[in-house]
Order: C-alpha cells, then sequence, then structure tokens
C-alpha cells in the first residue's frame, strides 16, 4: 500500500517583511513634525495673515485641483506652454504668497533633507564608520569651492552655480578616491582621504575672500558655504527634485549591498560581492544626494551625521529601514531648523534678521555629537 507524503511548502517571504509597527510609528511622528512645521512656516512672514488663511492657502483647490497651477509651478512657464498647460492663472493673494514664495521653501528643506539624509547613512556604511557625512568624502569642500571660484573669478556664470556645486563635489570625490586607491581602496583609507582633500580645499576657500570684488559677493558666498535657504524659490524646487528621485530608488535598490558591506569586505568577497566596484557606485549614489543639496541650499552640516544615527537607533541597522527612517526623519530636521532659523529673531526679538539654516543644524548637531561621544566607549567604527 502506497503512503503519500505532504511535503511542508517553503515560507513565503514577503516584500515588506521589514515593516513593523516601530518603524511605521517612526515615520509617522516623523511626518507629523515636517507637516506640522512646514505649516508653521507658511503661516508667517512679512505679508501679515491668520493662521486658517494661510492653511486654507495651502490646500486651496484652486491650486491642488488644477494641472495647469501644478504644472506651472513643477514645470515652469516654458516647459508647461510647451506640454499645452495655461501659464495664466488668478489666485486669492494669499495663496499666491504662500504658493509662490513660501511653500518653495519647505519643499526645498525637504528634498535636502532627504538627500543629505540618505547620503549620510550611505557612507557611513561605505567607510564602516559611524562618524562619516555626505562629506566625508571631500564633496562639501569641494562644491564650495567651485561655488566660490565662480562668485570671485566668474560672476557672469553664476547662473550655472547648481551645475558648479555638483562638478566640485564630484571632482572631489574622484581626487580622493585617487589618493586612497592603492590596489582597492578601504574606509579607512578613504575617510583620510577626505580629510586632506576637504582641509586643503577649505583653506583655498578661505584664500578666495580676499580676492572678492565687493561685500556683497562675500556675503553670497558665505551664505553658501554656511547653508541657507533665504530666497528659494520654485527654480531649486525644479533643480533638486529630479535628483532626489533618482537618488531614492538607488539607494533603496543598494540596501542589501550596504548590509553586505557591514559585514567585512573579505564577508562581501566570499559572497559574491565585487566589494570595490559596489563601494564606487553607492558612494556615487551619497556623491549625486550631498551635490543636489548643495547645488540648492549651500553646505548644510551635521544633517547627514546625526540623522542616521537616529534613525539606527530607533528602527535598527538594517538599511532596509535604515533608509526609509532617515528619509522621513531628515525632512523633519531640516523643516523644523528652517523654521527657528527665519522665525526666531523675527517673533522673539521683533527683527527681521534671518539666521543661515546651517547654523541652525550646526547648534543641533554639536551638542548632539558631544552627547554621543560621551555616551558611548567606542565611537567610530560600525
Amino acid at each position: 500500500m502506497a503512503t503519500e507524503t505532504e511535503s511542508a511548502d517553503p515560507p513565503v517571504v514577503g516584500w515588506f517583511d521589514w515593516v513593523d509597527t516601530r518603524l511605521v510609528g517612526f515615520c509617522g511622528v516623523a511626518l507629523a513634525v515636517t507637516v506640522v512645521a512646514g505649516l508653521v512656516q507658511v503661516s508667517f512672514g512679512t505679508f501679515t495673515m491668520s493662521l486658517s488663511t494661510a492653511w486654507g492657502a495651502v490646500f486651496d483647490p484652486d491650486v491642488l485641483l488644477d494641472p495647469s497651477v501644478l504644472a506651472t509651478l513643477l514645470l515652469g512657464d516654458g516647459l508647461a506652454a510647451d506640454l499645452g498647460f495655461s501659464t495664466s492663472y488668478d489666485l486669492a493673494e494669499s495663496t499666491l504668497v504662500v504658493w509662490t514664495i513660501r511653500m518653495p521653501r519647505v519643499l526645498v528643506a525637504v528634498f535636502v533633507g532627504v538627500n543629505l539624509s540618505l547620503s549620510g547613512a550611505i557612507f557611513q556604511a561605505v567607510t564602516k564608520n559611524e562618524l562619516a557625512s555626505p562629506f566625508i568624502l571631500g564633496v562639501s569642500s569641494g562644491a564650495g569651492f567651485a561655488i566660490l571660484l565662480t562668485l570671485v573669478a566668474f560672476p557672469a556664470f553664476a547662473v550655472l552655480l547648481p551645475l558648479t556645486a555638483a562638478l566640485g563635489g564630484t571632482v572631489a570625490f574622484l581626487v580622493v578616491y585617487a589618493i586612497a586607491w592603492k590596489g582597492g581602496t578601504s574606509p579607512v583609507r578613504l575617510v583620510l582621504a577626505g580629510v586632506i582633500v576637504g582641509t586643503v580645499l577649505n583653506s583655498l576657500q578661505t584664500s578666495l575672500f580676499y580676492f572678492a570684488a565687493d561685500l556683497g559677493t562675500v556675503q553670497q558666498a558665505v551664505a553658501w558655504t554656511t547653508g541657507s535657504l533665504t530666497g528659494v524659490d520654485w527654480e531649486q524646487v525644479r533643480t533638486v527634485l529630479p535628483w532626489t528621485l533618482a537618488v531614492l530608488p538607488a539607494a533603496f535598490v543598494g540596501a542589501r549591498q550596504l548590509n553586505v558591506l557591514l559585514l567585512g569586505e573579505s564577508t562581501a568577497s566570499a559572497l559574491g560581492m565585487r566589494v570595490e566596484r559596489t563601494r564606487f557606485l553607492l558612494s556615487a549614489v551619497g556623491i549625486v544626494a550631498a551635490a543636489a543639496s548643495v547645488a540648492v541650499a549651500g553646505i548644510v552640516g551635521f544633517v547627514g551625521l546625526i540623522v542616521p544615527h537616529v534613525a539606527r537607533t530607533v528602527v535598527g541597522s538594517d538599511h532596509k529601514r535604515l533608509l526609509v527612517g532617515c528619509a522621513f526623519l531628515g525632512p523633519a530636521l531640516m523643516v523644523v531648523a528652517d523654521v527657528g532659523a527665519r522665525l526666531f529673531f523675527e517673533v522673539v526679538l521683533n527683527a527681521p534678521t534671518q539666521l543661515p539654516v546651517g547654523i541652525v543644524t550646526g547648534l543641533v548637531g554639536g551638542p548632539y555629537f558631544l552627547y554621543l561621544m560621551r555616551k558611548r566607549q567606542q565611537l567610530g567604527e560600525l
């Protein structure tokens, strides 16, 4: 008599098994903070309006339900007209102020926060060093030097500052990689090469101030090197948005490779990974993210260093979860910091002065960094 044996089906692993209530709760809180801070940001300014008026303008159906208005804002008059959208619209004065002046600043802060935090998480994994940031490989110094050089020596090309920043950051990264190469690279050599190149470029930046033709150029250069969202508009949104949409999927696709890199080069090689090529490609994603942020907001410090630390503490070190947490926490930190930068002196001291957002993130990030140093006996290698 034949007996029939039953074989157990293999367990089915879902695509989103790594999502749990802790991650969802963390992202929900970060999103709520971003929304509330954004509403505060659009509610105050030179043009006085009530909170209800400002928030009503944010959700004005004349904007949200009109494809022509959205296309004009997101694509610009020229491209929107070429695609057949009407570029003329009649909006209430409060809606016009919120959507053309205040809302772009919130959106740029969101995109910069996403890019810097993802870039920081990538570089900390690539270098296996939790002190790494988006600028550890010289990206910020290269971008800052290129911007200053353009403003001082080639002011006619100031309209190309975003491209100049990206080019400067990329060249600095390639120089760092070339210095660190010795039959391959290592996390330690990459960090040391980044420090060397960053120091040299920072010295060159300082020397360029002595060749500035006027005070206005110096002030503009200082704004770039300290990180500022003052005066951003939809042009900056259109500059950073495509790069953010490219970085997000690229970072999440590389989450598994980032996890493997943390196991060590020998283990990663044994698992079939081409370590050097993977490290280079992932670094390129981090470079693009950081350069896109520098191009629209200048050099904003500590976001890429602190956000991955906080997210890792709450959601864990699995990069599928970590990158999602960073993508939500980064915007929350940037928008809150920019609210403080823009409104502190206006609300507290009734003065129109605005601080560069990079100063606020430094004031927040510096003490937190000291807290990490005091709390952890070993700080550095992941």
